[in-house]
């Protein structure tokens, strides 16, 4: 079993991450929390032979979205500065129809383990651990589905609750929005948190709610010129705040932000310091991180110790596996209102819905 013990952080930081566990046998249990792992004490003596070899094979988007796959390569860079990894990135077509293909690449090229970004990954690492059954496999935003495959997951909904409160706080209109790229179940855990946070500040505010495309078409997290179109909507609608989840799409989001002088929240990654344009960034209030950087780093750094797979790993607001950033000091004065609903939803006094 992998898992992973997080310290105690301020908001958003994960300064201070590190491995607690590794090894044990998997089950259908549903996994663990990465703050209730066991100890490593007990992993496999058995560390691979030689140095290092990691593949990653990207989402839709590939390298460079400033968002969730670059997320997920600031995870991997990590393990070849601190772990001294050899390392191998692949990136998918536009339509991600070769997504088996680049796994079966880096398996045969000897790459050990081997990374999925992003839940459209599922049924083809499955296979791909069928077929290289001494080969460890993670996926991200998907779950263990063989002895040999690690799911690394992630609680959307609870960091974009936090998201909804620091966005009805700061509406002045009362009036804010959601861009999801593709209207599947994970998208809509964002939705879901972020409209449960709002409504708990402002029960009566109203929030439009956009997706890019439908379920099965993920052009909707490469799709700028739509982002942008929708989030524009919003804006001359009165809304004065969006947040998106839409990948490489949020551009167009923060450009129609820019364009109505309004604000905008980003997702994933600290947007406000990977947009590189510095009109685009003063629009970005906060961003909603989701640690991927952090459950890529910790997979492999624990498949070096000798960890193995077959179950999943459950990055919360407990172990700070998701959070807000406060880059630019915009939510600075809410601090106090933002920790406190934290830490009622690791108390348990909240729950978060993960469906709208």
């Amino acid at each position: 079993m992998l898992g992973k013990r997080f310290n105690r952080m301020a908001l958003g930081s994960v300064a201070g991450v590190m491995l607690m566990a590794a090894a044990a046998c998997g089950g259908d249990s549903g996994g663990t929390t990465a703050s209730e792992a066991p100890s490593s004490a007990g992993a496999s003596s058995e560390a691979a032979k030689g140095p290092l070899k990691v593949g990653l094979a990207f989402d839709v988007g590939g390298r460079g979205d400033k968002s969730f796959n670059d997320a997920a390569y600031a995870g991997l860079e990590k393990a070849k500065t601190d772990l001294g990894a050899e390392i191998k990135e692949l990136s998918p077509a536009a339509d991600g129809s070769n997504r088996g293909d680049l796994l079966r690449q880096l398996a045969d090229a000897g790459y050990n383990p081997i990374i999925g970004v992003g839940f459209a990954y599922g049924e083809d690492i499955k296979k791909a651990a069928e077929e290289y059954p001494d080969i460890q496999f993670a996926v991200v935003d998907s779950a263990s589905n063989a002895p040999n495959v690690t799911g690394l997951l992630f609680a959307e909904e609870q960091g974009s609750y936090l998201a909804g409160v620091a966005a009805a706080t700061k509406s002045k209109a009362g009036h804010v929005g959601f861009v999801g790229g593709v209207e599947n179940d994970l998208i809509k855990k964002f939705q879901a948190g972020f409209e449960a946070g709002v409504k708990s500040v402002k029960a009566d505010a109203k929030i439009d709610v956009k997706y890019l495309t439908p379920d099965g078409d993920f052009s909707g997290f490469k799709a700028p010129d739509k982002g942008k179109l929708a989030a524009e909507k919003m804006y001359q609608d009165g809304a004065d705040i969006v947040y998106h989840a839409s990948g490489d799409s949020g551009l167009g989001v923060f450009q129609a932000a820019a364009a109505a002088k309004k604000k905008a929240i980003g997702v994933d990654s600290d947007q406000r310091q990977t947009v590189k344009e510095a009109d685009l960034q003063s629009v970005i209030m906060t961003s909603m991180l989701k640690r991927v950087d952090v459950g890529v780093f910790e997979f492999i750094k624990a498949i070096q110790g000798g960890a193995k797979g077959g179950t999943d790993t459950v990055y919360d607001l407990k172990v700070d596996g998701v959070g807000l950033a406060t880059t630019g000091g915009e939510i600075d004065d809410i601090k106090d209102k933002l920790d406190a609903a934290k830490q009622d939803i690791v108390d348990g006094k909240i729950t978060v819905p993960a469906k709208p």
